[in-house]
This record gives structure tokens, C-alpha cells and sequence, in this order.
């Protein structure tokens, strides 16, 4: 039951057709968070916040921002149409505790890019629709860490990540030269970057950059201007570019025969990291942080170590690849420092990487190994689908684990890491389900999340 507003529980007929009829995309409710604010108003999964102090929310930003308030004013359309306002009176830092089925309520920016090396491009056709997004939108950067290009931003975008301090945002760079990034891109409006990056310092906002390297176009001299021009802006009490992350680009065998690019080899690998770890130690002695991070792809396409923990500092890219197997090792070290020297049942159970991290994450295999009783076996796989023979884990598909796995021998149980599936759902990247793989290698699977969880699944009968 609505707790209304006793003036405002009568709206004329006016008045409700007009707002059912605006061209609106409110925020849908998905839930409602037990014993708060939203349930003691009446909030059900399925209503419509139409506005906040007479201001409609265009996404979760705004949202938060709105509801910063002592005093809300809120218009609400439930599932049957109708409409109420709410008026109420909370603490400033207190949230609603509604959970909404969008963080944006008006929809994604998609990129107006032609990148050659966009990875969405070199997906077959005919999967989920989710699959073909380009997201180059600045609230999911903010948001979410997603990284953007700054090429489609309108002036009101500007001026609102200004007003709202929408800082640090994630975005791609690739080259600081106009006209190598604009060739990049395959958009004349790219070569602008360095004046954006001024305007982010000149207002205060941070962000972390990105870089690509497409071998024979933005590597060498060229990788390394780009991060000198990017170190300009990371200097000072209060630095504009906070970090720069270098990853190899990623090809599959259904972009076109004709793109001009090349995948990253060994030598170039190796080529590459002493470019940066070079600049590396010059950053650090100037400003005394790296600033410049390799993603891991790099130490294990040229079969090097990768750096220890403490090389990583406080891991400022680490969504980005730039430490995540350091940091999975770090953690799996913990999970495993306290191992039972045998186990009640014998078991045999398989676990399924990437093989560009196989050799990465083999010590693990072995200590779990030592165990009495235990037996688990570990399958790098490569990419058939993909047409990738070193690929992460994340990358496999279900077709991969099939062809991978179809006359070995697993065991009774197969573990798969969670980074495989979509979010929420047993589905693959290929739109496999983990029900179809099942029944195809005739095993069990078990989905690990963490390390505690891969611990849990092997020792626990």
C-alpha cells in the first residue's frame, strides 16, 4: 500500500494521461532491499520512478545524485498504470534501497568507431543481441571501469561529467599522434585526444588510459611517445592520467583477411615489454610510481615471469588484465596454504584454463596433487572457435571445452572457472549452456568463483 501524499493522492485525468504518454524511459524496479526506506513506502518489482523533486532520472548517476536530499519528492507509476507521489524526509546519506532492472535509463551509447581491432567485429553472427554492443558510453566508464573513446560525447556530455565530477573515467587512447588514432579509429574526430585530455586537467578530472598495440602501427617509437605524452599529465599534486595500461590486441579467425593487421608473436611481446618496463623505471624515479603497466598477455605470450606482487603496486588496472593472474596467484596462495594431507575419498576431477595461462597456473594443480586421494587434472585448451592457440580463460567457449575434452579422460567432476559464463547464466560465449556441454563429455560440471570455492570442490567429499 502507497503511503501518499494526502494532496497529491487526487491527480486530474489531465494530468496522468500527459505523463503516461511522455516519450519516458523511467527506472524500472527490479527489487526492493528489505527494511528500507523504498519498502516502507510501498515500492513493489515492476514500478516506474518517474521522477525525483520533479527531475527524472536519466540513469543510476543521476539517481544517486538525486537522492542526496533531505526532502524527496517522488512520482511513481505502478504496474497498473497509476500514478503517486511521495513525499518524504530522510537523512542525506540515506538510500532508498531499490534496485533497478537498468543502471541506465535511457539507453547505451554505443560507439560510433570503426576500429579495425574492435573485438565485437570479429564475432560470428547469430548469437545474443548483448554480444554486439559497442559500449562507448562515459557513465559505464564511470560506473563500471568500461573503457570509452571520448569520441562521441555531445557538449551536454561535457558539461555534465564537469557538473557532476564524473571522475576517474576509462578511456582508450591508443596513440597520442592525431592522425595515427584517428586511423585507428577510422574516425576523423579522434585526433583530438590530447586537447581532451587538457581539458581534463585544466577542470581537475582524472582518468586511466588505455592503449592497444596493433604490431607494425602503434608499437615501438610510437608506443612509446604515447605514454611520454601521457606522463606529461600524471605528474603534479594532482594528476590528470592516474595510469596507462598496455595490452596486445586480440585477433579471431572471423575478422577480415584484409584489416593490415598482425598478431602479436613472442619477439614482439618481448620488444614491447622492454619498452615499457624501461619507461617504467624512468616514471617511477621521476614521480615514484610505474604509471605504465603491461597486462599479463605480455609475460606469458613471450614465456617470461610475471612481475611479483609488490611490482604491481595498488593494481590500478587490474580489471583491465594488468596483474589479475598475479593477483588470482596471490590469492589462490592463500586459499591453498592450509591443505588436508589426504582426503576420505578418492577423487578425480579436471580443471579447464586458457591455455595462454596453463603454465601460469600449473603450481596449483601440483599442490592440490600432493593430497592423498586426490587427483585433479588440468587442461589448458585452446580456441578452435576463436582460431586462437594461446587464448585466457575467459575466451573459451563451450565449443572449446568440447573439442578440448571429448576423448580425454576428466574424471568424475569437470571445474570450470565462473569468468566463462555470462553473468548470471550458464551460457557460453558461443550460446552454449553448461547443460549442452554436460551431456556431450557425459561429466558433471561444477562453476568455482573463487579460490576458496576451487579449494571447497576438491577437498570437501
Amino acid at each position: 500500500m502507497w503511503n501518499e501524499t494526502p494532496q497529491e493522492k487526487a491527480f486530474s485525468s489531465l494530468r496522468e494521461k500527459s505523463l503516461r504518454e511522455a516519450p519516458l524511459n523511467p527506472a524500472l524496479v527490479e527489487a526492493v532491499q528489505e527494511n528500507s526506506i523504498g519498502e516502507d513506502l510501498g515500492f513493489q518489482p515492476g514500478d516506474k520512478l518517474l521522477s525525483i523533486n520533479g527531475n527524472q532520472p536519466r540513469d543510476l548517476i543521476d539517481y544517486k545524485y538525486l537522492i542526496a536530499d533531505e526532502l524527496l519528492k517522488l512520482e511513481i507509476l505502478d504496474e497498473n498504470e497509476k500514478i503517486h507521489t511521495i513525499e518524504i524526509e530522510k537523512n542525506v546519506d540515506d538510500d532508498l534501497g531499490l534496485i533497478f532492472t537498468e543502471v541506465l535509463f535511457d539507453g547505451l551509447k554505443q560507439c560510433n568507431n570503426h576500429c579495425s581491432f574492435c573485438f565485437i567485429d570479429q564475432q560470428p553472427d547469430g548469437h545474443r543481441s548483448t554480444l554486439y554492443l559497442k559500449d562507448d558510453d562515459y557513465r559505464m566508464s564511470f560506473l563500471y571501469g568500461s573503457y570509452l573513446t571520448l569520441t562521441n560525447l555531445q557538449q551536454k556530455d561535457w558539461e555534465r561529467i564537469e557538473q557532476q565530477r564524473l571522475s576517474p573515467l576509462f578511456v582508450s587512447v591508443h596513440s597520442t599522434n592525431s592522425n595515427l588514432r584517428a586511423q585507428l579509429l577510422k574516425n576523423k574526430r579522434a585526433g583530438v585526444i590530447m586537447k581532451q585530455i587538457e581539458w581534463f586537467s585544466e577542470r581537475k578530472l582524472q582518468l586511466h588510459a588505455q592503449i592497444v598495440v596493433c604490431p607494425g602501427l602503434n608499437d615501438s617509437d610510437n608506443l612509446e611517445k604515447t605514454l611520454n605524452d601521457l606522463f606529461i599529465y600524471a605528474q603534479g599534486d594532482w594528476p590528470t592520467v592516474l595510469s596507462a595500461a598496455v595490452v596486445p590486441v586480440g585477433l579471431t579467425r572471423f575478422r577480415p583477411s584484409n584489416d593490415g593487421l598482425k598478431p602479436v608473436d613472442k619477439m614482439c611481446a618481448r620488444k614491447v615489454i622492454e619498452i615499457v618496463e624501461k619507461l617504467q623505471n624512468s616514471y617511477q624515479s621521476s614521480i615514484g610510481k610505474r604509471f605504465a603497466w603491461l597486462s599479463d598477455e605480455w609475460y606469458l605470450l613471450s614465456h617470461q615471469a610475471l612481475p611479483s606482487k609488490q611490482e604491481y603496486e595498488d593494481f590500478p588496472q587490474e580489471e583491465n588484465g594488468v596483474g589479475s593472474i598475479r593477483s588470482f596467484l596471490e590469492s589462490m596462495e592463500q586459499a591453498t596454504s592450509k591443505l588436508p594431507k589426504r582426503i576420505s575419498r578418492k577423487k578425480n576431477s579436471s580443471w579447464v584454463v586458457g591455455k595462454l595461462v596453463e603454465k601460469a597456473l600449473s603450481p596449483i594443480a601440483e599442490r592440490m596433487n600432493q593430497i592423498e586421494g586426490l587427483t585433479l587434472n588440468l587442461f589448458g585448451l585452446k580456441s578452435p572457435y576463436w582460431g586462437k592457440e594461446n587464448v585466457v580463460t575467459g575466451l573459451l567457449t563451450g565449443e572449446d571445452i568440447i573439442t578440448g575434452l571429448i576423448n580425454k579422460e576428466i574424471g568424475e567432476e569437470l571445474l570450470l572457472p565462473s569468468v566463462m559464463l555470462k553473468h548470471g547464466e550458464p551460457t557460453f560465449l558461443d550460446d552454449m549452456t553448461v547443460e549442452t556441454v554436460e551431456k556431450a563429455l557425459h561429466t558433471k560440471i561444477r562453476i568455482i568463483y573463487s579460490p576458496n570455492d576451487f579449494v571447497k570442490a576438491l577437498i570437501n567429499n
